[in-house]
């Protein structure tokens, strides 16, 4: 770890102008500069976040959350360490103070993150994941942790990371557009020897879902990058599922949901299925969003 601690966030937006004027403000409260990743956002994302005084990167296209997490770090070449959260994540006072003092006093960490509250009040703590078959608490019982300790999973709502180390791991699997890619980082850290620990005493607000303004079709492509993602990680990790079962159960309650008129059925579990299939069909989540795969450094 460098003896000086330097720390930049990196934060993602797609029309996301009504989340980040928090998200930022509790920042600045912090003295984290920001660096905005803006996803071509078609409202006012982008001025929000310069009047904010975050430094603001435009993607011409919406590149997914990992590839364009990945730009801002590269990009925060002066900081040791990023901050990566989310526009619909605000940071309570003190919480910078806690995750740095936890770098320092846990130097074997390869992410931290903060206790984060959802906005019905829950502590959100991920218990499994897919992509740790090893861990025996396999029905995912919540026993809540009441101060630092290791994770078997942090989300990718908040996380700290030493930015060396995330650039020399590759950073977010820039194949996945949306959904499984802080699983996926998370069980590259832990293969690399390095922990992952909740900071108990940093604590973020987490809006969920409110990161981006709700427009047609989200939900489908939401849902259709969910099963895309989940089929892509457990391949890449030879994790073997049976997914015929999920994708049929999926169609038939699609077809249900078009046959009672009901939209946000078939959105759901029209998605679920179609990205389904198409990862069985070997298919890419980025070929559906129109972008090319970046090369392998």
């Amino acid at each position: 770890m460098p003896s000086t601690l330097s720390l930049t966030a990196v934060v993602v937006a797609h029309d996301s102008a009504g989340a980040l004027p928090a998200c930022l403000a509790a920042l600045a409260d912090e003295g984290v500069p920001a660096i905005v990743v803006d996803n071509a956002s078609r409202d006012a994302s982008a001025a929000v976040a310069e009047a904010a005084g975050a430094r603001v990167i435009r993607n011409p296209r919406n590149e997914g959350y990992g590839r364009a997490n990945n730009i801002g770090v590269r990009a925060a070449t002066e900081a040791s360490h990023v901050l990566i959260l989310n526009p619909d994540v605000t940071l309570r006072p003190g919480a910078v103070a806690a995750l740095t003092a936890a770098v320092r006093a846990y130097p074997d960490a390869g992410l931290l993150a903060p206790r984060i509250t959802e906005p019905d009040g829950r502590f959100f703590y991920q218990p499994r994941s897919l992509l740790a078959p090893y861990l025996h608490n396999r029905l995912g019982r919540r026993d809540l942790p009441e101060g630092d300790a290791c994770a078997p999973f942090l989300s990718g709502a908040c996380l700290l990371a030493p930015r060396d180390l995330f650039l020399a791991l590759g950073g977010f699997d820039e194949k996945i557009f949306l959904f499984y890619e802080d699983d996926d980082l998370c069980r590259r850290v832990i293969e690399a020897g390095r922990s992952l620990v909740h900071v108990h005493g940093a604590q973020a607000l987490h809006g969920r879902g409110r990161s981006s303004a709700p427009e047609p079709g989200r939900v489908f492509r939401a849902r259709w990058h969910l099963a895309w993602s989940r089929a892509y990680v457990g391949r890449k990790y030879g994790i073997t599922e049976n997914p015929w079962p999920g994708l049929a159960a999926n169609a038939a309650k699609a077809a249900l949901s078009a046959l009672v008129l009901r939209r946000a059925g078939l959105e759901r579990y029209g998605g679920s299925a179609m990205g389904a299939l198409a990862a069985l069909r070997g298919l890419s989540a980025l070929a559906r969003e129109g972008l090319a795969e970046t090369p392998a450094p």
